[in-house]
């Protein structure tokens, strides 16, 4: 789905307040990553990604790595509670693969999700999704790229 020109695929369930995403994967493995609209509003660049390493216990809007934009390094909050159990190796060498592709192979970690009814439903998904990520991008204070 397109949201003020940004890409929310419907497979994915959206932490809008820290423009995180995760996708479930069908085995209770979610894979998780930055949306298209976190990239656009971090300046559309990473020279740095560092995930937290395989078996590290994660809580939902917590701390799970930190990556490194044109001037900061800032950390990246994980939409869903449970254990590392992978991350994406591309991105040692390529973390530019973020902002250019940020639901394929720009994905940051995948987590064994240790309590998912909880955590969806803190998550923007489905029909409440178009208003509800609307309502977060207006709060941005530049608005260049909001469509009216």
């Amino acid at each position: 789905m397109l949201i003020l020109g940004f890409d929310y695929p419907d497979d994915c369930y959206f932490d809008l307040e820290n423009d995180m995403w995760c996708r479930d994967l069908g085995d209770g493995r979610m894979q998780v990553g930055v949306s298209a609209f976190g990239v656009k509003i971090s300046g559309n660049y990473f020279y740095m990604c560092r995930p937290k390493s395989v078996g590290t216990e994660l809580e939902q809007g917590k701390t799970m790595g930190v990556v490194e934009l044109s001037k900061t390094v800032v950390t990246i909050k994980t939409p869903v509670s449970g254990t590392v159990v992978e991350i994406n190796e591309l991105l040692e060498d390529k973390p530019e693969l973020i902002n250019q592709d940020p639901y394929g192979k720009g994905w940051i970690s995948v987590v064994q999700a240790s309590d998912w009814e909880r955590d969806r439903a803190r998550l923007a998904h489905g029909a409440t999704l178009a208003e509800q990520a609307e309502r977060r991008m207006r709060l941005e204070p530049s608005d260049d790229w909001i469509k009216p």
